[in-house]
């Protein structure tokens, strides 16, 4: 049986500066430097804003379809005597729901869903804020 708490992307090199990140699933994401593919910076915040988004898309729309769901992930990237890294890190939902009774009740479960997403239901913010450390090898 598989370990069933294992993920894994795998990075092929395109050319210089240039990936190919690979899911298990067999997805594909292109990425580094150029105006046309995500930095791995913007991932970072792709990641953060998806994961707590989808949590919040879930809890949500057991109540009602939004009319409007967007998240802004920013954060500020900065060099010192840490190296570089991310600070200042924000996620921003900009939802709204019908305007009928439906609607009242998920804005009313929209803070609680946000706040669960924050403190346990995230995967990649939860990551993030408690500082995993990462070991680098080579095979």
């Amino acid at each position: 049986m598989a370990d069933q708490t294992l993920r894994r992307v795998d990075l092929t090199r395109l050319s210089l500066g240039r990936y190919r990140a690979t899911s298990a699933s067999g997805a594909t994401l292109d990425l580094g430097e150029g105006d046309d593919v995500f930095s791995p910076v913007e991932l970072l915040l792709a990641a953060i804003a998806g994961c707590s988004a989808a949590d919040v898309d879930y809890i949500t729309v057991k109540r009602s379809e939004p009319a409007r769901f967007e998240a802004t992930m920013t954060g500020d990237k900065i060099r010192d005597e840490h190296g570089n890294r991310m600070t200042g890190l924000t996620l921003t939902f900009d939802v709204a729901f019908p305007d009928d009774e439906a609607g009242q009740a998920a804005r009313e479960v929209l803070p609680r869903a946000m706040q669960q997403s924050h403190d346990r239901l995230c995967t990649v913010s939860r990551t993030v804020e408690t500082a995993s450390p990462i070991t680098v090898t080579v095979r």
